[in-house]
């Protein structure tokens, strides 16, 4: 079952999403709506569950301000919510949007609902910024070498993620500026 967007916004309500993280998170659809479109509009074979990319762009961050069980990280907790909701799904997807799951073979986006989702995030903060944009901004977090470590192997993948989807949608990054009037 995939939640219409008036039940997900009731489930930002439920999980106390914070009021910052709902900018980022309404962003992040509006950009995967954008990209799903142009997806399609571009190949007629391509088949792309538009409500299923709103959805789980509208949720990947639903656990933001929800207490983790043990082992458990972001989005463990986003999926283990949604998978108890009957939202499957949207968990498999909103699974794979972490930065880290680009880099694990089990995890890497592979559907274009995945990837389009997982794109659309390491594209926001607040507003559409763009991948490398979005890598400086991590890179000035002051992270432990690990997270800089795991920054550092996934930009490579993520820049080529980025081309696939521009590529494949016959769009460039000044046509989402143009679109999102970013200057």
């Amino acid at each position: 079952m995939i939640p219409t967007r008036p039940q997900c916004l009731a489930l930002w309500d439920k999980y106390n999403l914070p009021s910052a993280k709902r900018i980022h998170v309404e962003e992040v659809t509006q950009l995967a709506k954008f990209f799903a479109s142009k997806l399609k509009a571009q190949n007629s074979n391509v088949k792309i569950n538009e409500a299923l990319v709103e959805a789980a762009a509208l949720l990947h961050d639903i656990d933001k301000n929800v207490t983790k069980r043990a082992g458990e990280r972001h989005p463990d907790t986003a999926e283990r919510i949604l998978k108890e909701l009957g939202f499957d799904e949207v968990a498999e997807v909103v699974r794979k949007h972490s930065l880290h799951a680009i880099l694990d073979p089990e995890l890497t986006p592979k559907t274009w609902e995945e990837k389009i989702v997982y794109l659309a995030d390491k594209m926001t903060k607040y507003e559409v910024i763009g991948v490398d944009h979005r890598f400086k901004l991590w890179y000035k977090e002051h992270l432990p070498p690990e997270a800089v470590k795991e920054l550092n192997e996934s930009f490579p993948k993520v820049k080529q993620l980025e081309q696939e989807i521009y590529q494949a949608a016959g769009i460039t990054f000044i046509d989402i500026q143009e679109e999102f009037q970013q200057a």
